[in-house]
This record gives C-alpha cells, structure tokens and sequence, in this order.
C-alpha cells in the first residue's frame, strides 16, 4: 500500500504538471480525478505514510478564522515606472555611470496580477504570503495550495528558496467564471486583476479554488544551497523545478535591444491568454544588481516600461438612456462586443448630450473605446472616415423611458434629469446605492436581488428592507432558508452602521461620503442635523453652498421625515459614534490615494486617513501635501513628481499615524 500511495502521488505530480505548467495534458480530467480519489482513500486508510506535499493536500480544508502577518526578510519592492523612450534611456544612463562596465538587461512581460511570495525549506512548500505594503503580507498559504502551477514539493531539496511570483486569471477563465457569475445573478468581476486579488485573499480556500488562479514566478527573492550569476539563469533553473516561470524571458546586451523587445511585448498584448499592464527590464547580473542597490521603495536596476492605456475600435449599435438614482440621465452606448483591458466590453458610458454632441457621435459610427482608470468603458474618438450615411444623431427624448414623466435640465447642469417622483429605475439605484459598501454595506443585497424584491412587491422603499420576512424570502427563486437568513442577518448588521453611512445612504445630491462624516460629527444625532437651517450648515468646514442647499431641501421634504422615521423605528442606528483609536495626527493636511494596495483597500485607507484626521481628494494640485502610492500608480504618481508633492507607501503611512 506504502508503494501504491508513492506511485499515485508520483502520477497526479507529473500530470498536474503537465496541465497546469506545461498546458499540455496527456489525460482526461476523468482519469486524473480517479488517480487522486484512490490517493486520498489510502492516505484515509493509512495516514502514517501519507506525504507531506501529496496532491491531495490542495483539496480544500476548513475555513481559516483570519490571515497572519507575515513579515518580509527581503523586502518585496516596487518599481519605478516609465512611460516614454526617453525615461527608459535615462534610467540606462544611470546604470551606466554606476557600473562603468559591460551589462545586459533581461525584458519580461509585467503579469497584471497580484504579487506573493513562495517559501520552501528542504524542497517542501512551506508557506505562501501576499506582498501587502512590502514589509509585511498576510499569510494566504492554503489559497495558494488550490493553485495547480504552484509545486508542493522541489526535485532538489534546497535547505531554503524564496520566490516572488504574480497570481493572476486568465483571459479565458475570466470570461468564463463571470459568465457564470451572471447566470447566478451575481455581480461579476471588473477585471482579472481585481478578480485575483479578491480570490486570493478570502478566508474560506473553497472559494479560491473555484476562481481559476493561476501563477507565473519572476524572481529568486533568497536562496540557500545554490548560486547564481543572473537573474536567467536562476529562472531556468526554477523552471527544471517546475515552477511556471514568466516566459519569453531573455538578455540583450544593449538599451536599445531591450527596448524593441519591450514595444514587441506591447504589440502582442492583445494575443497573451494572460493581462499585461506593461513590460520589466532589468540588470541580468545579480553581482552588478548588488551594486546598484535599491531605493526604500524601489531596487535600481530595474524599470517598468506602462503601456498606454489599450484602446479598441467597434461600432457603436444603439444608444439607450440609463437612470441614476437622482433622476439623471446617462447616455450609454451599446457596442459591438470587443476585448479591451481584461474584459470584454458591449457598453460605454457617454457622459451626457454635450458629449455626445462635442464629439458628433452617432448611432451607427465606428468609435474607439478604452477604460478609463482601466475599469469604466468610455469613447475617446470617432472614426469619421468610415460613415457611410446610415448613421443616425441621437436625439434626447422628451419623456423618461421608465415611467414616461417629462426630463428637465436645469440651469447651469449638463445632465437631464426624470422629473417622475416614482420611477422604478430611479427607486432601484437608490436602493443599490443605499446597500452598496460604502453606505450600508448589506451584504447579499445586490442589483439582482433588489429588482427580485421590487418586481414581487415586497418592498417600496429603504425601509422596507428591514421589515422583510423568512417566509416571504424563502418563497423567492435562488432563496433557500440559508440565503434568507444570510441576507436578513446582514440587515440586522446594518441597522449598527454609524450616522455619518446612514447619511451618505440616503442618497442626497452632492453629499458624498466626506461631508456626511463632517456632518455627522459637527450635530451627532439625526434628529440635530434635521432642524438645521442652510447657515448653520454651511458654517461646518468643507460644507458649501450647493450642498448645504441640497441637505436642508431633503430634511424638508415630507416623504423624506417619513423614510427617516420608518428607519428609526426599525431600529437604525441614527447617532454618530466616534471611533475608539481615531486621532487627529493627520489634521490639516490632504492627501490623494493612487494605486492598489493588497493590505488595505482604497476604500479603508481613505477611512483611516479620515479618521485620523486628514483629508482626501482625488486629484493631486498643488494643495496636495501627501500622495499614497500602491501598486500601478500611473498618472497621478507622474504629477505628483512633476509638482515634488511627497510620495508615501503604506507603510511611511501607517508610520506617520503611529508617531
């Protein structure tokens, strides 16, 4: 039995190997799925002999309770980006002046993924972390272990190896999980990135395991027991590992070889099965790599050379007018379906009429789309030269689409707005943005389920949410008695949530999550801030006119004390509840958050730069004392250097809040 269990963990090692590195399988899922169902019966029978780094030990275990800390012996860094010819040339100039010797630079592909680190001691895959402010990760170890390209155990028993890879989803997959995520009425994936990022930190490994990760390994962070002079040399080695090194790595002896490989790189983008966000040169000799150093944030032998943001061409088939929750309208285009930056794109948003207009977009046109931030479709252009006389203007109609009131635009506004005080669209947005995370937070209760709720009747407002029954749930489709409890516990949960997310719920025009916490603070109770008159809002800091305007003319709307007292009565929270460890050590300055950060997401880094008293915008001027970078940075990290605002990582942060 002893001999039985090491050929069958010897047979799924090599085929796993073949499926998940090699990506050329010599047996059916079937057969494999048999080999390691008979593995993990013996392992059952007999556990004295079971192996350590046995294939079935990527089988999901139990939920973890959180993620431990785990701090970096050799820093995980950034880089620094480049974005023109010249910039990749002046950073060769300055390597040149440093070494004063011959050198060559290594060119990779820059995975858009999410960076961890891979530890092994004697050859035995001992415990895996994300990069989280470079210092210090969480400990994802059992995520990882669901990745198939990940080896559990090395062909060499080095008594210690470290490497740094990115986790990321492929193009393939990604359709296919949101394909299906969309089946299941939930809310899919802007981009693989955000995707992987969010699969691999969540605490139950069933999850992860379901998210297609993958994984491509990019350095040797440590290493005993072995030596190596370049940075290739140590890759080719990982890959007789069998580990799924980033491919197409090669040496080039000169700036300029190295650079026609990178606009190579940009030229394949759209063919990878994988995201790209840009390419990586770096010093190949790791004795010269030694003399260049590093920066606190950055070594100084390597840049990333950033794409510009990837722009398709395709036509625009219709255009249709969507509902925000005040009332305005937003053109949006209907495409014909095009890859662009991680996903595929059938709509982009067109802002408003003036838009439309300034650019002389019509139904019908050949237009160019990218994403704005990556993330939300947009047309930039339209290709003229392709009409052909069938295209169509678009005209704005009279008459709201969902409920046939009249649109109004008001004086000084761009947008049109329903003047319909019972639009469905309107009463569905509102109640979205009311259990989104930034204002509820009501977890469960997504697009899909809110239109289920409206079109069986069962709720007409906010606060009808918090009177919804089991028994009425239950009855719905995709509700069983789990779902029902899960969502009607969440609720409960929210009923806690302080004053100042109540108020951003609510809704009200150009009350954004800032001036709600300001407003929270300054009167502490709902039942205050109702009987304020305009001044005596405006004399809160930061609180103009125009919003001052909109939260008393709220306040004064009957319909609107009614909501508030249906929520009081169901027992929402309506006091402000100031945090136990807030602190005003960041009073008095402002900040700009910019980038991705695996520790914290931009939404709690803002929070915690609030809480401590400072503020946060989201543009960099020269009323910008801080900006926080993470990982993709991008423009505003560019601005921020043209106008020499301080640059903060997570860290310099979280050490400024701590002295």
């Amino acid at each position: 039995m002893q001999e039985k269990m090491k050929e069958l963990t010897a047979f799924l090692q090599y085929h796993a190997k073949r499926y998940y590195v090699l990506d050329d399988p010599e047996i059916s899922d079937y057969e494999y799925d048999m080999a390691l169902r008979e593995l993990q019966a013996l392992e059952l029978a007999y556990p004295q002999w079971k192996d350590p780094a046995s294939p079935t030990t990527r089988v999901v275990g139990q939920v973890l309770e959180g993620f431990e800390s785990v701090s970096h012996q050799v820093p995980m860094q950034s880089l620094n980006d480049a974005f023109s010819r010249e910039e990749i040339m002046e950073f060769d100039e300055r390597v040149r002046a440093a070494l004063n010797e011959p050198y060559a630079y290594s060119v990779e592909y820059k995975i858009d993924g999410l960076s961890v680190s891979l530890e092994y001691e004697n050859g035995l895959f001992t415990r895996g972390s994300t990069r989280g402010d470079g210092h210090v990760g969480e400990d994802v170890t059992q995520n990882l272990k669901t990745i198939g390209s990940i080896p559990l155990r090395l062909p060499d028993s080095l008594p210690y190896l470290e490497v740094r890879g990115e986790v990321f989803i492929g193009k393939e997959n990604f359709e296919k999980m949101n394909q299906k995520r969309e089946k299941n009425g939930e809310q899919t994936f802007a981009n693989p990135r955000n995707a992987a990022a969010g699969s691999l930190r969540q605490l139950d490994p069933a999850v992860a395991a379901k998210r297609y990760l993958d994984i491509y390994i990019f350095n040797i962070q440590r290493v005993e027991g072995k030596e190596f002079t370049s940075h290739t040399e140590g890759l080719s080695y990982l890959a007789e590992q069998g580990f799924k090194v980033v491919p197409k790595i090669a040496a080039y002896d000169t700036a300029d070889k190295a650079f026609e490989r990178v606009l190579e790189i940009g030229r394949e983008r759209d063919s990878l099965p994988f995201d790209i966000d840009g390419a990586v040169m770096k010093v190949d000799s790791l004795s010269q790599r030694e003399r260049l150093g590093a920066t606190s944030k950055c070594p100084r032998w390597a840049i990333a050379y950033k794409f510009p943001a990837e722009t398709k061409k395709t036509r625009l088939k219709d255009i249709v007018l969507q509902v925000g929750r005040t009332g305005a309208m937003t053109p949006t285009a209907i495409l014909e379906p095009v890859r662009l930056a991680g996903s595929t794109v059938g709509r982009a948003t067109l802002h408003n009429l003036d838009y439309i207009t300034e650019k002389d977009i019509r139904i019908g046109d050949m237009v160019y789309v990218r994403k704005a931030g990556d993330i939300i479709p947009e047309i930039i252009r339209v290709e003229t030269q392709d009409r052909n006389g069938t295209e169509i203007p678009f005209v704005m109609p009279e008459f709201c689409p969902e409920c046939g009131e009249r649109l109004e635009r008001e004086e000084g506004e761009t947008v049109f707005r329903c003047t319909g005080g019972n639009c469905p669209a309107q009463l569905q947005r509102n109640l979205e943005h009311f259990a989104s995370r930034d204002a509820m937070d009501i977890e469960g209760l997504g697009p899909a389920v809110i239109e289920q709720l409206l079109s069986e009747g069962l709720i007409h407002s906010a606060a009808d949410l918090f009177a919804l029954q089991p028994e009425k749930l239950t009855g719905l489709e995709r509700f069983g008695e789990k779902s029902a409890q899960n969502l009607l516990d969440a609720l409960e949960k929210a009923k806690t949530q302080d004053l100042s997310k109540l108020l951003f719920a609510l809704g009200i025009r150009l009350n954004g999550q800032r001036s709600s916490r300001l407003l929270a603070k300054a009167f502490g109770s709902m039942d205050a801030l109702m009987e304020q008159n305009e001044e005596s809002l405006m004399a809160i800091h930061e609180i103009g006119e125009k919003t001052a305007h909109n939260v008393f003319e709220y306040f004064q709307n009957p319909r609107n004390r009614e909501l508030i007292e249906r929520l009081k009565a169901a027992g929402v929270n309506m006091l402000h509840q100031e945090s136990e460890d807030a602190t005003d050590r960041l009073a008095g300055k402002k900040f700009v958050v910019t980038g991705s950060f695996d520790a914290l997401s931009r939404q709690e880094l803002t929070a915690l730069i609030e809480k401590n008293g400072g503020m946060v915008s989201g543009s960099v001027s020269k009323k910008t004392d801080y900006l926080v970078a993470g990982e993709a940075a991008g423009s505003k990290l560019a601005k921020a250097q043209e106008l020499a605002i301080p640059v903060l990582g997570l860290d310099e942060l979280l050490a400024m809040i701590e002295e």
